[in-house]
């Protein structure tokens, strides 16, 4: 597979089929998370960390690639991701609406794995039309 191919079926398939035993095969021991200008350490363990995470709020989420483009090293693509609210998320209760989010991972693949992660969500915007914020 070619790092586009890599990084579509990390998300498409090992992150939204829950394959977390597959992990290793696609996110180095390494790994870091980007945000800003901050080098976070993940590594493995981080990256399993944060799906468990997710999947608790989102049990069945998946995630659909839309787009994706290459720069050397760095995969960015642009990405649907579709869930049931069952669990609790910075303070909002599970509502149980089917929501879905868009948003943008960078994604740096070296040796066939991603060593560094980053991106971010468009979580406002549904929120705010599913009437689970409101403006202040």
């Amino acid at each position: 597979m070619n790092k586009k191919e890599i990084v579509k079926h990390f998300y498409e398939v090992i992150v939204s089929s829950n394959l977390l035993e597959e992990l290793y095969k696609y996110v180095s021991e390494d790994c870091v998370l980007i945000s800003g200008d901050r080098i976070i350490p993940l590594g493995l363990e981080g990256m399993k960390e944060h799906l468990v995470a997710v999947k608790q709020t989102y049990p069945d989420y998946t995630m659909r690639i839309l787009r994706q483009y290459e720069d050397g090293d760095y995969i960015i693509s642009e990405f649907v991701m579709e869930g049931t609210h069952e669990g609790e998320w910075i303070g909002i209760k599970p509502t149980h609406k089917r929501l879905s989010f868009t948003g943008v991972d960078i994604d740096k693949v070296i040796d066939g794995k991603i060593v560094e992660h980053g991106g971010a969500v468009n979580t406002f915007e549904t929120l705010y039309e599913q009437h689970m914020i409101k403006p202040v």
